[in-house]
């Protein structure tokens, strides 16, 4: 059974003997449900006030039986709620451990800055060529998804030097920037050339059309805009569409 699972079963039992606690001391001791909720609150709490207890024998028989069983059920919620804690927080540093383990040891592999749409398909493409690539991407949910989908990523905003060597620049074979702006794509550039100066960069731009001869001057080696790309390939499977019928 899972932990979140023991929890809620757990959680459900003590539940359970608080309704119990409650219509039990309600029907022996004669109290109102309120008197009878409280004081079984403070009799599993082992608080003890002492404002009210059980007069009768069958009363502090009950009291007993529902200390014996409530008490450890609660503390065994109590270690329960924190050993889960203890084992999501284990679960997420050797997990980050074993990603940075796999970074370091890599040589000769790409690095994706950008993990939206554009991002997300060069990761298929290289995943599917059994290429091995770093993602960067400062979103968490992405990076989630990027490390559900069997990818390696670094989290982080990939202008920053920092983030660029934690994911192997200077051991990288190629950079593909595919960030929003080309603001960010044009210091992404200028920033990976300087650390690696042999590294071979595609960048995308999307925003004007000065902004490909600013990157290819940074030191991009191939700049290109995927709507002008969409546009020619629809323009020619309009005019020629033989062209991009797959071959036998």
């Amino acid at each position: 059974m899972r932990s979140a699972a023991k929890i809620l079963t757990v959680f459900a039992m003590i539940l359970a003997l608080f309704i119990v606690g409650t219509v039990g001391f309600h029907f022996i001791e004669g109290w109102s449900f309120f008197d009878s909720f409280y004081t079984t609150i403070v009799t599993l709490a082992t608080v003890g006030y002492g404002d009210f207890h059980p007069a009768s024998v069958e009363g502090r028989v009950f009291a007993v039986v529902l200390i014996i069983f409530g008490v450890g059920a609660l503390a065994y919620f109590v270690t329960l709620v924190i050993d889960n804690l203890v084992d999501v927080r284990l679960r997420t540093i050797l997990g980050r451990g074993k990603v940075e383990k796999k970074i370091s040891s890599m040589k000769d592999h790409y690095i994706i800055c950008g993990f939206g749409k554009i991002g997300r398909h060069v990761g298929r493409e290289l995943f599917q060529e059994k290429a091995n690539f770093v993602v960067i991407d400062n979103d968490p949910e992405r990076i989630q998804t990027i490390l559900d989908e069997g990818y390696l990523a670094v989290k982080g905003n990939a202008t920053e030097d920092r983030v660029l060597k934690e994911a192997g620049l200077e051991r990288a074979k190629a950079l593909v920037s595919v960030l929003p702006t080309d603001a960010e794509n044009l210091y992404v550039v200028l920033t990976a050339k300087e650390l690696n100066p042999n590294l071979y960069i595609i960048s995308r731009y999307a925003e004007e059309e000065a902004s490909e001869k600013r990157l290819l001057k940074a030191g991009a080696n191939r700049v290109m805009s995927p709507y002008r790309e969409g546009g020619v390939k629809m323009a020619l499977a309009v005019l020629k569409p033989a062209m991009l019928e797959p071959t036998e």
